[in-house]
C-alpha cells in the first residue's frame, strides 16, 4: 500500500497501423532501450508472418475440398482476424490464480489468489514474450509467430506456463485461509 496516493493509470495510445490499445501494450512490452520502432518491426513483422501462414493453410483447405475455386482465397486479408488471433491467444495464456508468498507463524506458505484483470493482461503479455525468446527459429518475428501461433492452438511454452501456474494454486488450495489481504 503506497504511504501517499495511488499512481494514476497512464494513457496509452492505440497503435497506427491495428488501432489497438492491446497490440500497443504488447509492443512497449517488447521494447528494449526505448527502440519503439524495432519492438514495432517485430511486432509488425510477427503478425504478417502470423497472416501468410494463415493465408498458406486457407488456401491448402480450399484446394483440398475443391479444386475449382483455384484463387479464391488470395484476395485482402482481414486485419482484425489477426487481432482477432492475436487477443485469443493472450486469453489461452491469461491465468486466472497464481501464488503469493505469505509469511503466516515463521512459516513461508504459497497462497493462491486470484489474479486482476490487469496483472492477467501483464503477466500474459510477459510470459508470451519470455516463450518467443526461448523458440529456436532465426529472427524474434519468427518466434513471436510462432509462439502465438502455438498459444492460439492452446499449446506452447506460454501456455505450459499458465498451466503450471494453476497447477501450483490448486496443489496449495489448502493454505486459502490464510489469504486475509
Amino acid at each position: 500500500m503506497p504511504r501517499r496516493r495511488v499512481a494514476a493509470k497512464r494513457e496509452i495510445l492505440a497503435d497506427p497501423k491495428f488501432n489497438s490499445e492491446l497490440l500497443s501494450k504488447f509492443i512497449n512490452s517488447i521494447m528494449k532501450n526505448g527502440k519503439k520502432a524495432v519492438a514495432e518491426k517485430i511486432v509488425y513483422g510477427a503478425l504478417q508472418r502470423l497472416e501468410e501462414r494463415l493465408k498458406d493453410k486457407s488456401k491448402k483447405a480450399i484446394g483440398a475440398d475443391d479444386g475449382s475455386q483455384g484463387e479464391a482465397g488470395s484476395g485482402k486479408f482481414n486485419p482484425d482476424a489477426l487481432l482477432d488471433i492475436f487477443d485469443q491467444a493472450l486469453d489461452n495464456i491469461r491465468p486466472n490464480v497464481e501464488v503469493r508468498a505469505r509469511r503466516v507463524g515463521g512459516s513461508t506458505y504459497q497462497i493462491p489468489v486470484e489474479v486482476r484483470p490487469s496483472r492477467k493482461t501483464a503477466l500474459a503479455m510477459r510470459w508470451l514474450k519470455t516463450a518467443a525468446g526461448q523458440r529456436s527459429e532465426k529472427t524474434m518475428a519468427q518466434r513471436l509467430a510462432a509462439e502465438i501461433l502455438d498459444a492460439y492452438d492452446n499449446k506452447g511454452i506460454a501456455v505450459k506456463k499458465r498451466e503450471d501456474t494453476h497447477r501450483m494454486a490448486k496443489a496449495n488450495q489448502a493454505f486459502a485461509h490464510f489469504r486475509w489481504s
